[in-house]
């Protein structure tokens, strides 16, 4: 992100309501807004090169990617980017493992869609002041 550039998201959600909600919430934000339904979409967009992302918002459990492989295939192929892991099958070794790939963020699912704008915005700005560093706490 820089200047007055928009702020550019890629949401990877298996659902199609929970990806439109996301959307929909980050645009009122002034995001642009790509999306991916499982893993392979995500990687293809990721590596087509020709956008980089700020921030990705990340589904823990895709149906082609039940563990945190994908978080650690995003931090390879987008390492600017902020990652913000969400997940309905929280426990702490998953937070943890997911703070230790990488993610800035995880969040229980359901996710309050207020909340998780606040947190997009807050990890572009930390990622255009300092790419890599994380999100700012």
């Amino acid at each position: 992100m820089s200047g007055n550039a928009p702020i550019l998201v890629l949401i990877v959600d298996d659902e199609p309501l929970i990806r439109w909600a996301l959307a929909e919430t980050l645009i009122a934000h002034g995001c642009r807004i790509v999306e991916a339904c499982d893993a392979q979409s995500a990687i293809d967009v990721l590596t087509d090169g020709s956008r980089r992302f700020d921030v990705v918002v990340l589904d823990y459990r895709l149906p082609d990617a039940h563990d945190l492989t994908l978080l650690a295939t995003t931090r390879r192929l987008s390492p600017e980017s902020q990652v913000v892991v969400m997940t309905a099958f929280m426990t702490e070794d998953v937070a943890i493992r997911a703070m230790e790939l990488g993610a800035c963020h995880v969040l229980q699912k359901p996710v309050e869609l207020g909340a998780l704008a606040a947190l997009v915005l807050k990890a572009a700005r930390a990622n255009s002041r300092a790419p890599r560093a994380g999100c700012g706490d």
